[in-house]
């Protein structure tokens, strides 16, 4: 499904051009009043009972994005689109986890023994069927129009290991100051990236999905390049990173904390 999609998105990306952007109004009300933000953003918490006593509002949202055809998402601009998929992602995460909500623990339980969570198809789009798979792997990561790896900072997994839910909607004209803060905020995050005398421990994010940050986004063709680039947010001086690229400083990964990212009572 996921390779399928791929090529059917790059059929459909002829050059975009200005077109009515779509309103993610509903999704940003959402976002801001159950989304809760711990150590100025680094972390937040979601409020699943109140999104769910708000269910109705969301799967308007959702009803909302499932109207788009094909042919309207082709003519928004790259920035547009990206902001779609991340939105779209995000907001049927929070839907999925409610079906089950409060008698789960991990995203990851809703899966089953021959299908993970987010290989289940519980997303309409183009008319069709899909998993939250499928729009990260097959939209936003294998198409190769985006190319950019911060968006492992933007797409939610509902998980208390993962970057932040954002206590905004996502949307073309702010996309990259909003990209260029989650991956700061992400990085400054010393429970999951820090420095410990000669090794640099980091998210499993960075082990996952290695080859994103290897693609030359920005003239990056290396995790320490990555590291270089956000040296101040990693907390990183100037003979650190002389020291990374030297391998003197070892890249090691941290256990991932699969606990569903429920705000604490």
């Amino acid at each position: 499904m996921i390779r399928a999609l791929t090529v059917l998105f790059l059929i459909l990306m002829a050059p975009a051009t200005l077109a009515k952007v779509f309103n993610h109004g509903l999704w940003d009300q959402l976002l801001r009043q159950h989304v809760v933000s711990l150590h100025d953003g680094q972390a937040t918490q979601v409020d699943y009972q109140g999104m769910n006593n708000d269910r109705a509002q969301l799967k308007a949202y959702l009803n909302q994005l499932t109207s788009i055809s094909r042919q309207e998402f082709s003519q928004w601009s790259q920035q547009e689109q990206l902001a779609y998929l991340i939105n779209l992602y995000n907001a049927w995460t929070i839907e999925f986890v409610l079906t089950s909500y409060p008698d789960i623990e991990s995203i990851r339980e809703l899966g089953g023994l021959f299908q993970s969570a987010w290989e289940i198809e519980i997303i309409s789009l183009f008319g069709e069927p899909h998993s939250l798979n499928d729009i990260e792997h097959g939209l936003i990561r294998a198409s190769g129009r985006f190319n950019d790896p911060r968006i492992h900072f933007a797409v939610n997994c509902a998980s208390i290991g993962c970057p932040a839910l954002r206590s905004e909607a996502y949307t073309g004209i702010q996309l990259e100051k909003q990209l260029e803060e989650q991956t700061e905020k992400f990085l400054s995050d010393r429970s999951r990236n820090r420095l410990k005398e000669n090794t640099l421990e980091v998210s499993s994010i960075f082990k996952w999905y290695r080859e994103d940050f290897e693609k030359g986004w920005h003239g990056v063709n290396s995790l320490t390049d990555f590291f270089a680039v956000y040296q101040n947010a990693l907390g990183l001086t100037v003979s650190d990173v002389q020291r990374l690229h030297a391998g003197v400083i070892n890249i090691e990964f941290l256990d991932y904390d699969w606990r569903l990212n429920a705000r604490q009572k």
